[in-house]
């Protein structure tokens, strides 16, 4: 397999943060220096000299660095530096874990080299596991950056005993980077003293002296890990010695004391509102008790049936040897003590009296009462473990199933406290399994062996599932010794929780695509918490602590090996451009904890908490005093103390905030609709809500219950009935979409839209410090010159600090989709007045006319585009292929009519009234929430219906067939201009497709779609 990577705008927009603070430095070529002078044989010099090239110093004045870092972060919210060391200048990013922060920087090298010409790189890691990792990345990366670039960045790990590299390094001009870890430079070693000492092999030189020569970027990968907290350490004063040109810190988990002129912050809820990473889902155990005076019981799950509620019960069975433990389903009746094979501790009342499906409880005859996750009687460690591996396998299952047909592998990660629990070295010479190596074979033969089939599973993956021993599904990674044998991480390393053993790492990150592949038959993974750092793999989907949960232990430690977004067998990444809506059905990480949920969920969100403490914690005056605001006209305003509390005011009229300032589901629901309502400060709107973006809410990062969810099963017989048949035969169409507008008249329409709407601010508006007069004499604006060459590739303006080229038509065409040529005709048709602003601020002037420019175009869509029927069709899988999981109460409900047992809706609000709707009414004879594989291409991106609806034949029922879309709003103009074009083409796809014989609407609830179908 070969991943595949894309390009994505958070990064792009992380490495444009770093390079936009150079903004005005010279892109010149590298400097010239002499880093080995030869001798002859007698010793006389100047034989011959060995040039080396150094990065070019920072030419842009120390006041405009600063100027140019308040600029980028204003308006990201982040807080403005104050000052800044132009001798030891060092820029902050943080990006969540599992959000591509390696390739991240490797764009950012790119980009450096592009716009200034920068190429010798340095990249400090704290740990061989990272080292391994950031190397592995450069290999798969190369060809997707090579044929971005046209270039390739020569890689390679700093070895004191392959010293011809930093030659390599230093000689050469082309791009080149260093991987190195602290080890090799900051320890005590014989290896770690050699980069300082004159070293025969490397003609008596240093190494550090050649390496410090190019004035390398230094790119520190996890400083928190890196640097320590000790502000005088070995690691901190020997990269001094680097003398690096300026320093860049990447890390999910900063220090607060080492944040310094943050450029780029995508935190833990920036991640999860953006869906780059994976949801989490955490199975907790409650123990109850610990007597060994009751049975033993764990109850692990309640399905929902088409009868009554069955429970997935845990006990204690006597065998021929002893006991054992076992699990089977159960319903109302069930006789504990005579199934258990009449132990005696199950003699008293361990007799199910009632299992309630709504609660996921089970009570006993004898007043005990278990919820989901619950273990009470006679309980240990072991049992504890047990349960934890067993409930890894089923959910493993359940979640592979649904994936297999997706072409997803899945993976499970169990973290254990010592290798000996895996694996045992016998004294003659001979292995056997560990406790839990044992626990996990057994378990898994016993869940296989009586797995249940459903009538939606695909044959290929039972075959693919019984092919394979439990032998052979699972494997350890752990250090090895000479002999092959896995070994107990060092004492050190367990303090610090990574592992320096190479041989671990061969295994782990050399065989990243060879576990994504279906032909490695290794499907769970064991390895010791301390090797945790440094390795992930984006197919985890499930992690099983097998050890004690601890104050040391990190929550965010723990979740963050499984959460990338998955890729398929072809290597692509599942996300929302894949997946239309199903990331977080798909890309969901579930946590197998030795802890109550409550436990765990809280200290996470304590974790993050701490992470994201620049956030505000709720909504409060102070939010918006003096926050610059600016409406539709480019008119701007600073908001006064008055306006911020009338603000609050009308936020909590609305309901959009709690009595604590907490932002309610009412906001988030009125926000996805599109509308949100300030009243008298309605046009500053997009402003407000940028700034409620930034309050901090634990909700939205808190992980689910696990015990809560429920899987819906979708009813092949009630999709085979007639009455759906006939629905579905009319709507599974596919079709394709033309736009037949004339250009002359988008022209038209967007030279008088720019002219008309297009308003560019002052460059100088963006910087906070000093007065206009200084700003502009940095800039020397009053003296730019400009060339307005229409038709000429590149457009320039040149300021003091030196020349920036921009490319205007071709990124208008980039935004826009036109041609050069339409590009040009407008640019040639605006007012001079209009083009002039191209020289205030030449990049928002690109941005503001794209999107004007787009606005127009969406119109002339709209007015023209036209739908043709495909000879394709939907296939009936995107049901049976669809994973959905809610929680009664929550977003999901039990039905009787649709196609699935549980009704999964996005919102508690609208939609659940709607569906409640539909199950009471005895018109509605079956209905279904479609889909995310079921869409409509339009042009401005893929569109999802909601609801596909069969109502029953009547006098007044005029249409029986019905596609519906729920919205907080009938009003087009509250309506987003994307949402509009979105249900015109579907109003036209549904036309071409099927007529006049099913009806397309937008409805708010049941009483709207009523009033449509008896017109």
């Amino acid at each position: 397999m070969t991943l595949k990577f894309k390009n994505q705008q958070f990064q792009t927009d992380a490495a444009r943060a770093v390079t936009d603070v150079f903004r005005g430095q010279r892109n010149q070529a590298m400097v010239e220096f002499t880093h080995d002078m030869g001798r002859s044989a007698d010793g006389a010099q100047d034989l011959f000299d060995v040039v080396g090239f150094r990065n070019q110093p920072v030419t842009v004045p120390a006041g405009q660095l600063l100027e140019n870092i308040r600029a980028i972060q204003m308006p990201a919210q982040l807080r403005p530096s104050e000052t800044i060391d132009t001798n030891d200048l060092r820029l902050t990013i943080e990006m969540e874990t599992g959000t591509g922060k390696t390739y991240t920087y490797i764009k950012t090298m790119y980009e450096l080299n592009k716009l200034y010409g920068w190429s010798k790189f340095i990249i400090v890691v704290p740990s061989i596991a990272i080292r391994e990792g950031v190397c592995r990345s450069f290999d798969i990366m190369s060809e997707h950056f090579a044929a971005e670039y046209g270039k390739r960045i020569q890689s390679f790990i700093y070895d004191s005993k392959q010293l011809t590299k930093i030659d390599q390094f230093a000689s050469d001009s082309n791009m080149h980077v260093m991987i190195i870890n602290t080890q090799a430079f900051a320890a005590r070693g014989e290896d770690a003293r050699r980069i300082y000492m004159k070293l025969d092999a490397f003609r008596s030189r240093k190494p550090i002296d050649v390496i410090a020569a190019t004035n390398p970027i230094l790119i520190i990968d996890e400083p928190q890990s890196v640097l320590g907290a000790d502000r005088n350490n070995a690691t901190r004063n020997r990269l001094k010695e680097f003398h690096p040109l300026f320093t860049l810190l990447y890390s999910a988990t900063h220090r607060a004391d080492d944040i310094v002129n943050m450029v780029y912050r995508l935190d833990a809820m920036d991640a999860y509102n953006k869906k780059l990473v994976k949801k989490i889902t955490v199975q907790g155990i409650n123990q109850k008790g610990s007597t060994a005076t009751n049975g033993f019981l764990c109850l692990e799950r309640i399905e929902l049936s088409k009868g009554n509620p069955r429970a997935l019960l845990g006990f204690d069975k006597k065998t021929r040897t002893g006991t054992k433990q076992v699990s089977l389903y159960v319903t109302d009746g069930f006789d504990i003590y005579q199934q258990s094979g009449e132990l005696e501790e199950y003699a008293d009342g361990y007799h199910v009296e009632s299992i309630n499906g709504y609660t996921g409880t089970v009570r006993l005859l004898n007043g005990i009462e278990l919820h989901e996750g619950d273990m009470v009687g006679a309980i240990n460690k072991r049992a504890v473990r047990r349960q934890q591996i067993r409930e890894t396998i089923m959910f493993h299952l359940d979640k592979e199933r649904q994936l297999f047909k997706r072409g997803i592998k899945c993976l499970s990660l169990f973290f254990i406290d010592h290798v000996d629990n895996y694996r045992i070295y016998e004294t003659g010479g001979g292995t056997k399994n560990g406790q839990y190596a044992q626990i996990f074979e057994d378990e898994y033969a016993d869940i296989v062996g009586s797995f249940q089939l459903r009538t939606d599973d695909d044959p290929r993956y039972i075959e693919y599932l019984r092919s394979m021993t439990p032998q052979e599904v699972h494997n350890g990674y752990f250090s090895r010794d000479r002999k092959g044998h896995f070994v107990q991480p060092k004492a050190t390393e367990l303090r610090n929780e990574s592992s320096n053993d190479a041989s671990a790492y061969d295994l782990i990150m050399k065989d990243k695509e060879r576990l994504l592949s279906f032909e490695e038959p290794t499907r769970f993974i064991f390895s010791h918490s301390a090797l945790k750092e440094g390795w992930d793999n984006p197919n985890v989907f499930q992690i099983c602590t097998l050890k004690d949960s601890d104050n040391t232990t990190k929550k965010r430690q723990e979740v963050g090996r499984g959460m990338r977004l998955c890729v398929n067998s072809e290597g692509e990444r599942q996300d929302e451009n894949v997946l239309h809506g199903e990331v977080f059905k798909v890309n969901d990480l579930t946590v197998i904890a030795s802890e109550s949920y409550e436990n765990f969920a809280e200290k996470l969100q304590t974790e993050i908490a701490e992470a994201v403490g620049d956030r505000p914690l709720k909504v409060q005056p102070s939010l918006f005093e003096g926050l610059l605001v600016t409406n539709a006209a480019e008119e701007q305003y600073t908001l006064t103390d008055d306006d911020a509390q009338d603000i609050l005011f009308t936020l909590r009229m609305k309901g959009y905030i709690t009595k604590q300032g907490q932002l309610t589901e009412a906001y988030h629901e009125a926000k996805q609709q599109g509308t949100l309502d300030f009243g008298d400060y309605q046009e500053y709107s997009t402003d407000i809500v940028k700034k409620l973006d930034t309050v901090f809410n634990p909700d939205k990062v808190k992980p689910k219950n696990g015990r809560n969810a429920q899987e819906a099963h979708f009813d092949k017989q009630k999709f085979e009935r007639k009455e759906f048949q006939e629905l579905w035969k009319k709507i599974n169409h596919k079709t394709y979409y033309t736009v037949d507008f004339s250009t002359d008249e988008l022209i038209e329409r967007s030279i008088a839209s720019l002219d008309r709407s297009l308003h560019v601010s002052e460059i100088s508006l963006e910087f906070r410090t000093g007065t206009l007069d200084n700003i502009q004499s940095k800039l020397d604006l009053q003296n730019a010159q400009a060339m307005r060459v229409i038709g000429n590739k590149t457009i320039s303006i040149r300021e003091a600090v030196g020349n920036v080229r921009y490319d205007l038509i071709g990124k208008l065409v980039e935004a826009t989709g036109l041609t050069r040529k339409a590009v040009v005709a407008i640019l040639k048709g605006i007012r001079p007045t209009t083009f002039d602003q191209f020289k205030i601020n030449p990049e928002e002037f690109i941005i503001k006319a794209g999107n004007i420019i787009n606005e127009c175009k969406a119109v002339a869509v709209i007015e023209h585009v036209q739908y043709h029927k495909l000879d394709q069709k939907f296939e009936s899988d995107i049901f049976s292929n669809s994973t959905l999981k809610g929680r009664l109460g929550e977003n999901a409900m039990e039905s009787a009519k649709s196609l699935y047992d549980l009704v999964v809706v996005d919102s508690k609000g609208i939609e659940m009234n709607f569906a409640k709707t539909l199950e009471e009414k005895n018109e509605v004879e079956v209905y279904t929430k479609l889909p995310g594989g079921f869409y409509i291409n339009t042009p401005v991106g893929h569109y999802n219906p909601d609801w596909a609806i069969v109502f029953k034949e009547g006098e007044d029922i005029k249409h029986i067939y019905f596609v519906a879309e729920t919205k907080g709003s009938l009003d087009e103009t509250q309506l987003r201009e994307s949402e509009r074009s979105k249900i015109e083409c579907a109003r036209r796809h549904f036309e071409t497709i099927a007529g006049s014989s099913i009806t397309y609407g937008v409805v708010t609830k049941y009483d709207d779609l009523r009033a449509i179908i008896t017109k």
